[in-house]
């Protein structure tokens, strides 16, 4: 089987984390990119601006 060459991570607003509005982007998993957190501006609809969100990590899922 082979390697996967990017991981899910999610996007939080970085003014407010605990938001109920979240991205969710592919982010490289070999390279210079993988080291760096991802830091984008997004629309928020919450509170209807454009914002910089930043990487969080994936909550934990259950089975």
């Amino acid at each position: 089987m082979a390697k996967k060459t990017h991981i899910k991570v999610r996007l939080v607003p970085e003014s407010k984390p605990d938001s109920s509005f979240v991205y969710y982007a592919k982010k490289p998993t070999k390279g210079e990119k993988a080291k760096n957190k991802l830091k984008l501006t997004k629309y928020n609809p919450s509170t209807r601006k454009h914002e910089v969100f930043v990487e969080k990590k994936l909550p934990p899922h259950s089975k």
